[in-house]
């Protein structure tokens, strides 16, 4: 009966934790719209693009980053079950990403690189890295805070990241300081919004625990968790570098409009690393209980059934009113074929079920699966990208619809059908 009411209390909880995370997670991508609006009205349409490559850039190095959230979390959430803090796994895992961030930022000073990416700026690549280096920190003290369920903290992290970025811009509008680089600093700004939340989140970790744990498996995991958030990235903030790269030419006119209602829908995407982080430690705390296993598994079911019954409706409502939404917001000469938006609402609704499924896997410690999730979506993507007939916007539109479908599949098999084993993974445990 206990573990019933334990149950219960944790399900009313994280109904309120994500309901108080999920209202400020909205107000965080409005004010990102609101970003890219100031931007474009203020900026020269060269200068705009340059910035939105930076923009995607920074925001796609934040993206990759958030298996380091959903693994702190994991490691947090089985300390606060043991009644402690996280140990040196935590520490070795939040430094293997900092490398990792490194080394991808560091490959954009690449002058030829710089030259496609940043317009030749060089100076945009700097701003990128050290942008990159404070979000590990930042995503760091997220999954801490998340793990040992500080909602109140963790959700005004997210706020505070999406504000800072506002008020700075603002400050720059208001001072006539409305140059491209002045508009780059002042989006990196939002990931150093973690030092006002680090000391609340030092205390939550303790590297003398846990200090005969190996790192060597630690590294493995994170590095494979780290890959499938890369091939992640390459079809959501990436998908039209991926579509240039498989299937070049086409009508660059309508490709550019669809990829304009491709940044609308997939923008959401980018930020759902707070959801995942969510329901990491949830899994964690459910897994711990046989009463629990049997409500998660049954969630899981029925959470997958519905994602394709949204993923359909979506569609259908994509096909109806998705072209006049785009030419509302991005005027008249933006007009996507009804069936672009039905596929475009299609993936995005998959890839949003997919991201939770796959934060489950990181919970049960399996990371290999998380990694031949993202890839089956790649495979199909890309193979659909050669091989479909048609031109480059049939294949482009196919390639987004294909890809999830395939990986909303796989990772249903992994985690449907897996069972959580008999208590819970180590904190260093290396994936299954």
């Amino acid at each position: 009966m206990s573990n019933a009411v334990s149950s219960e209390k944790l399900a009313k909880d994280t109904g309120k934790s994500a309901g108080r995370i999920g209202v400020y997670l909205l107000i965080a991508i409005a004010l990102g719209y609101v970003l890219t609006v100031v931007w474009g009205r203020t900026l020269s349409k060269a200068d705009n693009a340059v910035l939105l490559s930076f923009w995607g850039m920074l925001m796609g190095l934040g993206a990759a980053l958030s298996p380091l959230e959903q693994e702190i979390s994991r490691q947090s959430a089985h300390a606060a079950l043991a009644g402690r803090k996280a140990g040196r796994p935590a520490v070795i895992t939040f430094v293997t990403s900092l490398v990792a961030v490194a080394v991808a930022a560091l490959f954009t000073l690449i002058p030829s690189v710089t030259d496609k990416v940043y317009g030749g700026q060089f100076a945009l690549a700097v701003i990128v890295l050290a942008g990159g280096l404070s979000f590990a920190f930042q995503f760091a003290a997220r999954g801490l805070l998340i793990g040992q369920d500080h909602v109140r903290s963790y959700s005004w992290l997210i706020l505070v990241e999406a504000a800072v970025r506002i008020l700075v811009v603002a400050a720059l509008v208001v001072a006539g300081l409305t140059q491209l680089y002045w508009f780059a600093i002042a989006a990196a700004t939002g990931s150093f919004a973690w030092l006002l939340f680090a000391r609340g989140a030092a205390k939550l970790v303790d590297p003398k625990l846990d200090a005969g744990e190996p790192a060597k498996p630690i590294v493995k995991n994170m590095l494979m968790l780290l890959a499938g958030a890369g091939l992640t990235a390459s079809v959501i903030t990436g998908y039209p570098a991926l579509v240039s790269l498989l299937a070049p030419g086409g009508d660059k006119d309508k490709l550019g409009v669809l990829f304009v209602a491709l940044f609308v829908a997939r923008t959401p995407l980018t930020l759902m690393a707070p959801v995942q982080a969510i329901a990491v430690p949830t899994v964690v705390r459910l897994s711990s209980t046989e009463e629990g296993k049997h409500r998660l598994r049954k969630l899981l079911a029925l959470g997958s059934m519905g994602a394709l019954a949204l993923a359909a409706l979506g569609a259908v409502i994509g096909y109806l009113i998705g072209p006049w939404v785009v030419r509302l917001v991005y005027s008249a000469k933006n007009d996507p074929e009804a069936w672009w938006m039905a596929g475009l609402v299609w993936s995005s609704v998959l890839l949003a079920a997919m991201q939770l499924l796959a934060a489950v896997l990181v919970a049960q410690a399996k990371a290999t699966k998380v990694l031949i999730t993202w890839a089956a979506v790649v495979v199909a993507t890309a193979l659909v990208l050669l091989f479909f007939p048609g031109d480059t916007v049939v294949r482009a539109v196919v390639g987004l619809a294909a890809g999830p479908t395939v990986g909303l599949l796989v990772v249903m098999a992994f985690v449907v059908r897996g069972t959580p084993e008999p208590g819970n993974a180590k904190p260093s445990e290396t994936s299954r």
